[in-house]
């Protein structure tokens, strides 16, 4: 197996890892509740995002805001390389809380991708602008008097599980796995060393070894 680089980046993870390797190291950790309990598949055609938490709680309203989009807009403006965008919407279809002008902005503040756990919309133009958004559905009303964010950078549950600002989080067509800051360090090393074993395991499987004896000869399946 290659041996392990002293510093594994964002980039590298990118290119490496997948959710189902890290949820697995994750498991070995002890920590296991850390995949995501609910469906938010990707929208608009980008099948894997790899970057860091930066959360917003949402909430629905039945009136009207007085001071609409404003802790949205902060989040947006105080995104930074490498984030992900996440909202906990509690899988609210009420509206589409993200689209493409928010796609735009939060990209050029150096933003990655979002997790929705709820409704987006202008689908489309996110899908020809190439950005990664995994989302509850679709709806193509406006938030405006619909639904809020109610604080930035904050922890955040979906799905049952918690994200911390800055958390790696790990997103494909799987699922979406989140890493604690506290074992992250750890984690990576281990989920690295463990995609190069796998991919050992499957050069000899497909050389004809059998599963025994690569489970017996490698002890990863």
């Amino acid at each position: 197996m290659s041996e392990t680089p002293e510093i594994i980046t964002l980039t590298m993870m990118r290119e490496s890892f997948y959710s189902a390797v890290v949820s697995d190291v994750l498991d070995s950790a002890g920590f296991r509740n850390q995949c995501i309990a609910t469906s938010l598949p990707p929208m608009t055609g980008v099948l894997k995002l790899v970057g860091r938490c930066k959360t917003t709680q949402w909430e629905e309203v039945d009136s009207e805001d007085s001071r609409p989009y404003e802790l949205e807009l902060k989040a947006i403006d105080e995104c930074r390389a490498d984030d992900i965008f996440i909202a906990a919407a509690n899988g609210s279809m009420k509206s589409g809380i993200w689209g493409e002008l928010l796609s735009t902005a939060s990209r050029n503040a150096g933003c990655v991708g979002a997790i929705i756990d709820g409704a987006v919309r202008d689908i489309a133009p996110m899908r020809e602008m190439g950005f990664g958004v995994f989302a509850a559905g679709a709806c193509p009303y406006d938030s405006l008097h619909r639904q809020r964010v109610t604080a930035v950078d904050v922890p955040i549950v979906i799905g049952g599980v918690t994200f911390n600002p800055g958390d790696l989080v790990i997103a494909d067509d799987d699922g979406i796995v989140v890493v604690p800051q506290k074992v992250e360090s750890k984690v990576v090393r281990a989920a690295w060393e463990k995609v190069h074993a796998e991919n050992e395991v499957r050069d000899s499987i497909r050389e004809g070894m059998s599963a025994s004896a690569a489970f017996e000869k490698y002890g990863v399946l």
